[in-house]
């Protein structure tokens, strides 16, 4: 019964977009096509297909580490490991395939299950160890990025001699369009986001943690247990977007990650997922993950210094959060 009156409620509060939260994702949308248009009009150049087909490409990393990360911050939690994480199996991609000799498709699975890894111990020190989600995924953060230089030597691990490994991201298998492999895995990973968040148990209890988790506790169900999945489903997406990005580098740089969480983070926010909880959409991520490339894309085509690119994106995720807590108040 409780199980019921629960799946129901939550059913309902993802069928019903808040006026305020239906809103910013129109605006996420709105700002994104301004976007397009102005750095079309500034440069000739930013409507040609490599060009488009490069924004595509940079979505993919940022963009999967979203989406995992979008489950996180529905439950009210969030995740600061997942830049570092996703350098760790990509680090652990290289050494399962490098130096261990395993197939390649083995050490893609060892990958991602590295990153599930990841999640499960974030999830456990959130759920069961009762530590702060801020802290427990900031000491997760430090230890990745300090496993991954110890492991790899703090060296790069190179796939050279690994025959197409390079082709699990930037090969294309359209017949019409060279769309990198990279782009195709991203979307089919949005798709298994939305049926997960959308249609199954797993979404029904994100959504009623991050809106009542007490309430959620008194309903039956056991919120420690759901919270270490969610982080876990979290992981694999990080674990994805390693071995994206091992292949499209065609190495695993240990040294790489820092910062990515953050921009991951603000594209969560940009396409209207509330960092109180209880409200989100894996679309509106998709279009936040779009609006951040476009936005590095088109100053980067303009020429503006990297110093001013960073300080543009900074502003970016200040107004996000900002935007966040002005819908939260007027809720």
């Amino acid at each position: 019964m409780s199980v019921t009156l629960i799946s129901t409620k939550t059913e309902s509060n993802k069928k019903i977009l808040s006026s305020t939260e239906a809103l910013q994702q129109i605006l996420a949308f709105a700002s994104l096509i301004i976007l397009i248009i102005f750095f079309s009009l500034a440069s000739e150049n930013f409507l040609s297909w490599s060009n488009i087909e490069g924004i595509l490409l940079s979505t993919t990393v940022i963009g999967i580490l979203a989406l995992g990360t979008t489950f996180v911050i529905i439950t009210g939690g969030i995740d600061l490991s997942i830049g570092t994480g996703m350098t760790l199996t990509s680090v652990m991609t290289g050494v399962f395939i490098v130096f261990l000799g395993l197939p390649v498709i083995m050490g893609i699975i060892g990958g991602i299950l590295m990153g599930a890894l990841i999640g499960f111990i974030s999830g456990f020190s959130v759920s069961v160890l009762k530590i702060p989600p801020f802290i427990a995924t900031l000491a997760m953060m430090m230890i990745a990025e300090g496993l991954s230089l110890v492991i790899s030597g703090a060296s790069p691990i190179y796939f050279s001699d690994v025959e197409g490994f390079n082709l699990i991201a930037l090969g294309s298998i359209s017949p019409v369009l060279s769309i990198p492999n990279a782009v195709l895995i991203f979307f089919l990973m949005v798709i298994i986001g939305w049926i997960l968040l959308s249609k199954t148990i797993v979404g029904r209890y994100t959504f009623s943690i991050g809106s009542n988790e007490e309430a959620t506790r008194l309903s039956g169900i056991n919120v420690k247990k759901w919270k270490m999945i969610i982080y876990t489903i979290a992981g694999c997406f990080t674990g994805v977007a390693g071995v994206i990005m091992a292949s499209r580098l065609n190495s695993a740089q240990p040294s790489l990650g820092m910062g990515y969480e953050l921009e991951a983070i603000a594209a969560v926010v940009i396409g209207g997922t509330s960092l109180s909880g209880g409200k989100g959409s894996l679309i509106g991520t998709l279009i936040g993950a779009l609006i951040m490339s476009v936005l590095t894309n088109g100053l980067r085509i303009m020429s503006i210094p990297q110093e001013w690119q960073t300080v543009v994106i900074g502003l970016v995720i200040l107004l996000a959060v900002y935007f966040d807590m002005l819908r939260k108040k007027g809720e």
